[in-house]
């Protein structure tokens, strides 16, 4: 290496050090100029991509740099978190655990590999890697933080609680900490409200900014059943989410409307673009119902089986779904990829999707794919899966809407924010609902989540056999599955079922009224 090319990365360290990307993008530009196959040069420009939300560019640059020098851990975790968001899961993967063995001292890329492995999914094989980058690094919070997340998605609540007390001694006034703090415990007192509170009013917090207290307060309001203040603080928060959201119900709306009219009878029954069974695939379960319905429930019950295993919620159905309809948007689903999508061979569906999930398949021959929205797209299920199982879970609609109302969502749940949009979603849910029982008749199969928590051995027997599963024990003692769950119900189904959420909503009867009085109106019984 000459003297310039010396001085150009060292001078490439600093700028990338100073998170100045136009200077780091200079000095990279440069490099290549001296030296078209510079690992180095490709590495940095694969940096500022990144830095710029150019996710091609910087994939590109990074293959390059790997490519360059196949030593380059850096490039390779690099590389596999571009792979994790184009949703390439199956090469992100196998990218890490080429490289995992070479990371052992690297604290930056030991925790990038593990927020790689558990934004695809295997929370598992994460937690060795985030906990050396703490041993190495134990005073940085984003370690701890992700080590924290990781903790809670494996059921180390314990390990996860002091996690999280820890990180709030250091930086007492972490809204997001405190919140995913609160999820944790049962509160016995206010002190820890008393606590959020006094960060909301000493630092004047806009709306906006409180959204985490506001929800934290509220569950332990809650836990404390005081009943009125807490709905106050759910209602706080949910306000300031649709304040921010730039959210339409009636977007979602014109959705289900398409989806009805084009997932029609005789669509359905035209065997034109059908999939053939693959006898040598495994067979999906495929377990959906609105969010909060009792769906991780389900699913923790039927992955205890042996025969069973589960991805949990994955992407993978809507994104296949959005990219065979040909057309490019911003937008998750529109009515126009309904309609587009509806002329697509089911083959092709079926196959794009077993490609994705290859990386997770097991030798069990049945996996669960838990994405509760996907119910809009049961229509397609039904047509690119012949022989696969379709569980949908119901729930009493008022229990069902208010437990929506008062979670933390991503932005897929915009509707559960307000009572007004959460009826009128639910009202075309109901419908949609109603839709496919008369389309797909036995092939759906339903599950009351009132039933199965009152009569577990009853309801449990009754689903396996729906499945086509002999009963086991073990599906009985769901709480002891040890698999990640990375779900809103990630610590809950860490105990025993319970009926405690049945009727939750009536105490908060006088705040729900406007629901339950749209839902009636609707000719949806609530009792």
């Amino acid at each position: 290496m000459n003297n310039d090319l010396r001085a150009l990365q060292v001078a490439a360290q600093g700028a990338r050090k100073a998170r100045d990307w136009p200077a780091l993008h200079a000095i990279a530009t440069q490099i290549l100029k001296q030296d078209p196959d510079s690992a180095e040069g490709h590495f940095h420009l694969g940096l500022v991509e990144r830095a710029r939300n150019r996710p091609r560019e910087a994939t590109k640059a990074f293959e390059k740099a790997l490519a360059m020098d196949e030593k380059r851990y850096d490039a390779a975790v690099e590389l596999a978190n571009q792979y994790s968001y184009a949703r390439r899961n199956g090469d992100a993967a196998a990218l890490l655990e080429r490289y995992e063995q070479a990371l052992t001292n690297s604290p930056r890329y030991l925790d990038m590999a593990g927020a790689v492995y558990t934004d695809i999914g295997l929370s598992d094989k994460a937690w060795p890697l985030f906990k050396r980058a703490n041993e190495l690094q134990p005073n940085i919070e984003i370690f701890k933080a992700n080590l924290a997340t990781c903790a809670v998605f494996l059921g180390k609540i314990e390990e996860a609680r002091s996690l999280y007390q820890s990180l709030l001694e250091r930086a007492p006034n972490h809204r997001q900490n405190h919140y995913q703090l609160s999820r944790l415990q049962k509160a016995s007192d206010r002190r820890h409200i008393d606590q959020m509170k006094e960060i909301i009013r000493v630092n004047q917090d806009p709306p906006e900014r409180a959204i985490p207290l506001y929800f934290a307060i509220a569950k332990e309001l809650e836990d404390l059943e005081q009943w009125d203040e807490s709905f106050e603080y759910y209602k706080k928060a949910g306000d300031a989410v649709s304040n921010v959201a730039d959210y339409d119900v009636g977007t979602d709306l014109r959705l289900i409307d398409t989806i009805i009219e084009t997932c029609d009878a005789n669509w359905i029954a035209s065997t034109e673009n059908h999939a053939t069974p693959d006898s040598h695939a495994p067979n999906p379960i495929f377990i959906v119902g609105l969010p909060r319905t009792g769906t991780t429930l389900t699913e923790r019950i039927v992955s205890s089986h042996s025969k069973v295993a589960s991805l949990g919620e994955t992407l993978f159905l809507p994104m296949v779904l959005r990219q065979e309809s040909g057309i490019e948007s911003r937008e998750r689903m529109t009515p126009e990829m309904i309609r587009a999508v509806a002329d697509v061979d089911a083959s092709r569906i079926a196959a794009r999707y077993l490609e994705c999930v290859d990386y997770r398949l097991g030798a069990e021959p049945h996996f669960i794919d838990k994405l509760p929205m996907n119910f809009l797209h049961l229509g397609f299920i039904a047509r690119s899966w012949p022989e696969a199982r379709i569980v949908h879970l119901v729930r009493n609609p008022m229990d069902a809407c208010f437990s929506m109302f008062k979670q933390v969502f991503t932005w897929a749940y915009k509707f559960s924010y307000s009572m007004d949009d959460l009826a009128r979603y639910y009202v075309a849910y109901d419908r949609l609902r109603k839709h496919w029982q008369s389309l797909l008749g036995d092939r759906l199969v339903e599950v009351q989540y009132e039933s199965l928590v009152t009569d577990q051995e009853g309801e449990t027997r009754r689903l396996l056999d729906r499945l086509g599963l002999a009963f086991e024990p073990a599906c009985l003692d769901f709480e002891k599955n040890t698999a990640p769950s990375a779900t809103a119900s990630s610590v809950q189904i860490r105990s025993k079922i319970h009926t405690g959420s049945i009727g939750r909503w009536k105490q908060f009867e006088k705040q729900l009224d406007s629901l339950r009085e749209h839902l009636v109106k609707a000719g949806i019984p609530v009792e």
